[in-house]
């Protein structure tokens, strides 16, 4: 558990969702990146945010910025489209991790891609895809 205050929420089948710590007199839901998905509310509406928000979308790609380094001036800073692989929350003093991947397309032919080791909780050069990034798929 991240912090001593922080409350587990479970889905029916045991898979964590995230926390519920409280903050002034109500509650915030913060989902497994760290993330909150609530502003302080009641105990129930907390719960019902991580149940809403789930976990599905750890599964989504996301966006790694500041370790592409390009093969020309100029490229280095291109984001790259990753895969979370692993998500470790800090634990009794020691600290947590993200593991992501190169998205290798599902294509299991290839060699495996580069992985990075990240902190807990989500730092902001890993975020969602934006409409404007490039795609992936064109080089």
């Amino acid at each position: 558990m991240p912090r001593s205050d922080w409350t587990p929420h479970r889905r029916d089948d045991g898979e964590l969702l995230g926390w519920i710590h409280p903050e002034g007199v109500g509650w915030v839901a913060v989902d497994v990146l760290g993330r909150p998905v609530s502003a302080p509310v009641e105990w129930l509406d907390a719960e019902a945010a991580l149940e809403d928000h789930g976990i599905a979308w750890l599964a989504d790609p996301w966006m790694l910025e500041g370790e592409d380094e390009g093969d020309s001036v100029g490229e280095g800073d291109r984001a790259l489209r990753v895969r979370i692989l692993e998500v470790t929350p800090d634990e009794d003093g020691t600290p947590g991790r993200i593991v992501v991947k190169v998205d290798d397309f599902g294509d299991v032919t290839r060699p495996p891609t580069q992985r990075f080791s990240l902190p807990w909780p989500i730092p902001a050069r890993l975020r969602p895809p934006r409409h404007d990034d490039p795609d992936p798929r064109v080089l």
